[in-house]
């Protein structure tokens, strides 16, 4: 059989774990697995994109309002330049298109595009902050940038059904072409199930991971946190990924700002953190895939997850854990752990059944195969 030629298309360098969470690493390797991988980028057409910039500063002083230059034809075009003479000549059986609207709207080619994403432009739009308050013209722009590449998209993979609707609602793209793939956790090496401790602790370890504490909603995270210990439960906190203002301080509160994934020392420091947590709580303000969600499932690690965006994709209720209603303030999320915690039997199950769908669903050697029987 043929081996499979992709060209990956991205202003992004998918060999980078920072970018993306490291999910345009993982879709990386997950296609290496399949066939032979040409990265075409990474590109940014610097002038446009410096140009944009100075509008959107511009916008924002005279007139309150914000372009996103991620979203403008000019950009856009500045992407199809480049990429059009990358792709001149050579012969792939699929263009990768992850997370790569403005990238492939003005792109001229034949070859085959599957496009990759996890929210699209109507979905974000006044959801997430930087797309938020934007001119009439920066949405008409966003707006036609999104449906161009879902247009010449032979086939549009998505990670929840939230994002599926709107390609299918917002852009009229026909159902049968849209694909829905959950993402997997991004570690090198996942724990086998023997290295996880099922039995019950005598502190619950509270886990809030993300880089920026506002936007993940950590002042609820922190209040579900101080209900818990105010009703007498031996509990703590750790916070990973970024510094909690200085007006949430707590003796069970810990602190971790920063853990780099790029090399091995980061990825041991980062399992050893995770094989100690009991729940993670995720009040998340804006997400559309959270992929701690499943790398939290990965070590079994019960879930509770602000019920929001593309969340729904990766957190099944009462499987890995629990979606709590958006506008809650933290009472809800403690509520959940107090009942786990008051029946250990109860916990001990949900925390096996978390992991055994990181092992049928959550992981990249599921997204592979389910991208296989696509392309087939």
């Amino acid at each position: 059989m043929k081996k499979l030629k992709f060209a990956y298309l991205s202003a992004e360098d998918p060999q980078n774990k920072k970018v993306w969470s490291g999910t345009h690493y993982s879709i990386f390797k997950a296609l290496q697995s399949i066939g032979e991988v040409t990265i075409l980028g990474p590109y940014e057409p610097t002038s446009r994109v410096f140009i944009s910039k100075i509008l959107n500063q511009i916008y924002l002083r005279c007139f309150n309002k914000r372009i996103s230059y991620r979203h403008s034809k000019m950009v856009s075009k500045g992407y199809a330049s480049f990429f059009t003479k990358k792709l001149d000549g050579q012969n792939y059986d699929y263009i990768i298109a992850p997370a790569a609207s403005c990238e492939i709207a003005f792109l001229e080619t034949k070859i085959p595009i599957i496009y990759i994403t996890d929210g699209t432009f109507a979905g974000c739009l006044g959801y997430h902050k930087s797309l938020s308050n934007l001119t009439k013209k920066s949405i008409q722009e966003g707006n036609l940038i999104e449906q161009l590449a879902i247009t010449k998209s032979k086939t549009v993979i998505v990670s929840s059904q939230w994002a599926a609707d709107s390609v299918e609602n917002d852009y009229k793209k026909t159902k049968s072409d849209i694909k829905i793939i959950p993402y997997g956790a991004n570690f090198e090496k996942a724990p086998g199930f023997s290295e996880l401790n099922f039995e019950i602790p005598k502190v619950w370890k509270l886990f809030f991971v993300g880089v920026y504490w506002e936007t993940k909603g950590g002042d609820i995270a922190y209040n579900a946190f101080t209900t818990l210990h105010d009703r007498g439960y031996e509990v703590e906190l750790t916070v990973l990924g970024c510094i909690p203002p200085v007006k949430y301080n707590h003796s069970k509160l810990k602190v971790i700002p920063f853990i780099d994934k790029n090399n091995p020392e980061g990825q041991r420091q980062m399992k050893e953190i995770y094989q100690q947590q009991n729940f993670l709580i995720l009040p998340t303000r804006f997400d559309c895939t959270p992929i701690v969600i499943n790398e939290a499932s990965a070590f079994g690690i019960t879930c509770l997850v602000a019920n929001s965006g593309g969340v729904a994709g990766h957190l099944k209720n009462n499987e890995n854990g629990f979606l709590i209603p958006y506008e809650d303030n933290g009472n809800g999320y403690a509520q959940k752990i107090e009942e786990l915690i008051n029946s250990p039997e109860s916990y001990i199950n949900l925390r096996k059944q978390t992991r055994q769908l990181y092992e049928s669903q959550l992981n990249w050697e599921h997204w592979a195969n389910e991208f296989q029987k696509i392309i087939s």
